[in-house]
């Protein structure tokens, strides 16, 4: 099948945190959009300094995300344009993406995102629990009882699962993301300003009204400013991927049908492929 007939979906985590942390989560995506899209690719990817990247240096930038992730897909020879969907610090990359090089993105769907000028700080990065985040990071805390406030913060919905869990601290033991690490990807995210022209790519955004981390108000004032379609989750926290799945995939694929009913109907083939891509 050719690059041109499968609708490729990166997808990207936010802060320190790695493409395990999708779990099940992109297969279930591949499936989920196949009645819309037919032939669908998904890509997991790495920011530098998180997963098989940890012994990486994190960019301070978000710009500099935004340059590393578009040298990741043109070593593995992946040719736009691609949708994305990202999560907290990466729905800041996706949305710099779009801004300088909106050829490059067919479509992005940003979950629990905030973002300058559109926030105050208060809002965007709820200081108590960044600041224990930060705190749990830097100090040698056990891995396990670390991820499972982690999970507490983010999750509202699978908060008590030891089998996330175990997942969880498997990951960290495996890429621990390094202190210094973790503080230059909080300073990237919290000295990135968006442009307030919205960006010339299609773009949905998701949230949790159960958000501990970011408010999910904070989305709410993106969709106001650049003039996006908005779904909200009643219960759901900040990890709403992995709190509830199944309704992501549903608001993804329903954006997507309203979308092709308003182009015309699509003749694409039914496939589907998920790809971890790490890249040393």
């Amino acid at each position: 099948m050719s690059e041109a007939q499968t609708a490729t979906w990166v997808l990207l985590r936010g802060l320190t945190r790695e493409s395990g942390h999708w779990g099940s989560f992109p297969l279930q995506m591949a499936r989920g959009l196949q009645a819309t899209q037919g032939s669908v690719r998904v890509l997991t990817l790495d920011l530098a300094g998180n997963g098989n990247r940890c012994r990486e240096r994190s960019p301070t930038d978000i710009g500099e995300m935004v340059e590393d992730l578009r040298a990741q897909l043109r070593q593995a020879g992946v040719e736009g344009p691609v949708h994305v969907l990202a999560l907290s610090l990466g729905g800041m990359v996706a949305a710099e993406w779009a801004q300088r090089y909106p050829a490059e993105l067919a479509a992005a769907v940003l979950v629990s995102t905030s973002m300058k000028p559109f926030s105050p700080f208060f809002r965007r990065l709820r200081p108590t629990n960044y600041l224990t985040l930060v705190a749990m990071s830097l100090a040698r805390f056990a891995a396990r009882w670390r991820e499972r406030h982690v999970l507490q913060l983010t999750s509202q919905l699978m908060s008590h699962s030891e089998e996330v869990l175990d997942a969880w601290v498997k990951l960290h033991r495996q890429h621990p993301v390094s202190g210094l690490n973790v503080l230059r990807q909080l300073w990237a995210a919290m000295n990135y300003r968006a442009s307030r022209a919205r960006p010339r790519v299609p773009m949905l955004l998701l949230c949790g009204q159960g958000d501990m981390l970011v408010d999910w108000r904070c989305s709410q004032a993106v969709s106001r400013g650049w003039g996006l379609p908005l779904r909200m989750h009643t219960r759901a926290g900040h990890d709403i991927p992995l709190d509830d799945p199944d309704w992501v995939v549903r608001a993804v694929g329903d954006w997507l049908a309203k979308r092709e009913l308003m182009s015309g109907p699509s003749t694409q083939p039914m496939d589907l492929e998920t790809v971890p891509l790490h890249l040393a």
